[in-house]
């Protein structure tokens, strides 16, 4: 239930679905003749877009997140298990397709295919179902097990974990086959998605090392215009939105026990 609710949640709050919505509400004022109303309305959904869209204001919302956790430095000599959460491939196309079809969090995959090779004893757990509502496709799991195996990587180091849909089952379900120990396991996931993770990992009782990949900002932009690409910095934005809305949801409801995990 949860995991529909925040679904259809995140669906309706996205920054694209409420300028959206903006836009509806200001066309029905205009058909009952409240037309200085709908011209308010219409301009902050054209403020909301236009700061989303050609500013650095996303980048600004995503780099705390990314700047919270540091690759190792230095590395630890020794690593028994890596987890890899899902959400770096398009399981569907890649299932029809027999490829492996990367996002553009892809570096999750490649992240964990170089230390896969850094450390050869090293277990590996692919976590990931889906996170869509409609089961289409492969799992995750499935689709990055095929992406290692095709570069290299031995088959019986790795370990699928096939059924989580969010987060919260991905480390619930990891915590199932890895256990809770002192050994802390690697964990690879997108730097801004990284506090969430660990809060969650850390809630399960499996003690964590971050490794932080698919990072989106230089880590110390300003605030000012970005005209090059409107839409990645209006994805940036909703990402960065979504993951801090993610944190207070979570905290709220007690599935992490901090707003902000720090290493």
């Amino acid at each position: 239930m949860f995991f529909i609710v925040s679904k259809v949640f995140w669906l309706v709050v996205q920054p694209i679905s409420i300028i959206l919505l903006l836009t509806l509400v200001a066309l029905i004022l205009i058909l009952i003749h409240r037309r200085r109303t709908a011209l308010v309305v219409l301009a902050v959904a054209l403020s909301i877009g236009s700061l989303l869209s050609y500013t650095s204001l996303g980048y600004l919302l995503i780099q705390p997140l990314e700047n919270r956790f540091s690759v190792p430095a230095p590395p630890p000599e020794a690593v028994e298990t890596i987890v890899m959460l899902g959400g770096a491939t398009d399981s569907h196309v890649s299932a029809v397709r027999q490829t492996v079809a990367l996002n553009n969090a892809g570096e999750r995959l490649t992240t964990t295919l170089w230390l896969a090779r850094r450390y050869p004893d090293a277990r590996i757990v692919l976590s990931g179902g889906g996170g869509a509502l409609s089961i289409e496709g492969e799992s995750e799991a499935e689709t990055a097990k095929r992406f290692l195996a095709e570069h290299g990587i031995a088959e019986d180091r790795l370990i699928l974990e096939g059924q989580s849909r969010n987060t919260i089952e991905n480390a619930a379900y990891t915590r199932e086959l890895v256990g809770a120990g002192a050994e802390p396991v690697v964990l690879v996931t997108s730097a801004f998605h990284m506090p969430r993770s660990v809060g969650l990992f850390r809630h399960e009782g499996v003690e964590v090392l971050a490794w932080p990949t698919d990072f989106r900002s230089l880590g110390n932009q300003g605030f000012g215009l970005s005209l090059a690409d409107p839409m990645e910095n209006l994805l940036t934005a909703s990402t960065a939105m979504r993951e801090w809305t993610g944190l207070l949801a979570y905290r709220l409801t007690g599935q992490i026990d901090e707003l902000f995990p720090a290493p």
